[in-house]
C-alpha cells in the first residue's frame, strides 16, 4: 500500500473506527489509543484490498478486537472513569443527550451492534460478521437493546 492510498484511508475511515471504537471503550483516550492501533495495522498489512468497502469493513473488524483487547487487559478492568462522557453530552442538544446516555449504559455487548446497525447502516448480517457473532445473536441483541433503551427512557421521562 503507498503512503497516498494509505493517508487516504485513514482520513476516510478515522470518524468510524473512533467511533466504534468509543463505543465499546467509552473513553475518548482509549478510543485514540484504538485508533491509533488500528491504523498503525492498516499501514503494516500487506494484504491488498478488493475495494474501499472492504477497507472499511477490515478497519471495522480491526478496530472491534482491539477495542476487546483492550478491555480485557488488566489495567482496563481495574480503571473505569466515565467522567469522558459527560463532556459529549455537554455538546450535544438536550434531546440527543438522554438517548446518547441511555446508549452509553447499555452493556457492551448491546452497544456495538446497536452502533454498527443505526448509526454505520450496516445490515444485520454485516453486523455479525464485523462482530465474530452468528445473525440470530446480533437480530437478538438489537432487540433486547432496543426494549432496554425503551424502557431506560421511559423511565427517564
Amino acid at each position: 500500500m503507498s503512503d497516498e492510498e494509505f493517508t487516504g484511508y485513514a482520513q476516510e475511515f478515522a470518524g468510524t473506527v473512533y467511533r466504534v471504537a468509543f463505543h465499546t471503550c467509552k473513553n475518548a483516550a482509549d478510543s485514540e489509543d484504538v485508533l491509533q492501533d488500528v491504523l498503525l495495522k492498516l499501514y503494516q498489512e500487506k494484504t491488498p484490498f478488493e475495494s474501499r468497502e472492504h477497507v472499511r469493513r477490515w478497519l471495522i473488524r480491526v478496530a472491534v478486537n482491539q477495542s476487546r483487547k483492550l478491555l480485557r487487559s488488566a489495567w482496563f478492568r481495574r480503571s473505569r472513569p466515565l467522567e469522558d462522557c459527560a463532556a459529549l453530552l455537554e455538546e450535544a442538544a438536550p434531546e440527543e443527550s438522554g438517548v446518547f446516555q441511555a446508549v452509553m449504559n447499555l452493556p457492551q455487548k448491546y452497544r456495538t451492534p446497536l452502533y454498527l446497525y443505526y448509526y454505520e447502516g450496516y445490515a444485520v448480517r454485516e453486523v455479525a460478521s464485523l462482530c465474530g457473532l452468528k445473525e440470530s445473536t446480533v437480530s437478538t441483541q438489537l432487540q433486547r437493546a432496543r426494549q432496554k433503551l425503551k424502557q431506560m427512557l421511559e423511565e427517564g421521562s
